[in-house]
């Protein structure tokens, strides 16, 4: 009995351990890069980022450029990322020299997943949108191609304004299909909510709203004037496959084109970067 004593308190120890540990990464990974971190994880990569402080209404966040000024001869790409997330997401996208030779790149972390008041989510596509619109408001939107990933999919289908292309990526986008995980309950229980990285607390208010929210919008994606290319996985459970196969249905086919990634998931923007990327490419012609 001793002996099976001692290996319960060993399995117990090294259970222990890799909770410590997988809490770590996680904390690691989710808290927001200081503005130092990101030039010299772009220095690696050989480029050269420009990072500004904007503000909209009583928030400030944190802009990401790759040039110095707007070169307006060529499309601007703009990457707003999902929940949780920042900018530095699309950092394989903004650091590729064929992407950066052939347009003007933007990306930005969203309210409540920078520096700033990390966690403060506004829990809001009207203001994410407002403030995606304002950050973009001195350059022609002809020659803008918006790029939503996850989260960030409804905030650029809710601009109603005339892009170059919208490019949606495993967009959430139809209420009735957003999945609610039961992790959400270690946000929803005081108790353990403290436990929770503050971009995961973020994350975690995003997505109890974000299904109620979608139904002011869904009904509505149809009127969008831009072309919108939608770039799913078929394989994705975080933000389900339907989203896109619904959205087919809802937007007239004149507008719309989807491209299936056949077995990828929600990671799609790592796993699948040279498909996504050829893509984006093209659409700069």
């Amino acid at each position: 009995m001793s002996k099976l004593k001692k290996i319960l308190k060993i399995l117990v120890f090294i259970l222990l351990f890799l909770l410590v540990v997988a809490y770590g990464v996680i904390y690691y990974f989710s808290t927001p890069k200081s503005t130092e971190q990101l030039i010299e994880d772009f220095a690696e990569k050989d480029t050269k980022v420009f990072i500004t402080t904007k503000k909209f209404q009583e928030f400030d966040y944190r802009v990401l450029t790759f040039q110095k000024k707007i070169d307006t001869t060529l499309p601007t790409l703009v990457f707003v990322h999902g929940s949780i997330g920042s900018a530095s997401d699309f950092k394989k996208y903004l650091s590729d020299k064929d992407i950066q030779h052939n347009a003007n790149l933007i990306a930005y972390d969203r309210v409540g997943y920078g520096v700033f008041k990390t966690g403060e989510v506004k829990e809001s596509i009207e203001f994410e949108k407002n403030l995606l619109e304002s950050l973009i408001n001195n350059i022609d939107s002809q020659k803008v191609i918006l790029v939503g990933y996850s989260y960030g999919g409804p905030i650029v289908l809710a601009s109603n304004k005339k892009y170059k292309k919208i490019v949606l990526l495993a967009p959430a986008v139809i209420s009735k299909v957003e999945p609610m995980p039961w992790a959400l309950n270690l946000y929803k229980w005081e108790t353990t909510r403290w436990l929770m990285p503050k971009a995961w607390q973020a994350a975690s208010k995003e997505k109890i709203s974000h299904k109620k929210d979608l139904l002011h919008f869904e009904g509505l994606w149809n009127n969008n004037p831009s072309k919108i290319i939608c770039i799913h996985g078929n394989n994705d459970w975080i933000v389900p496959y339907e989203n896109s196969t619904i959205l087919k249905e809802k937007i007239a086919p004149n507008k719309f084109e989807l491209i299936t990634l056949d077995g990828a998931g929600h990671d799609l923007v790592w796993s699948n970067f040279n498909e996504i990327r050829d893509i984006l490419l093209q659409q700069l012609n």
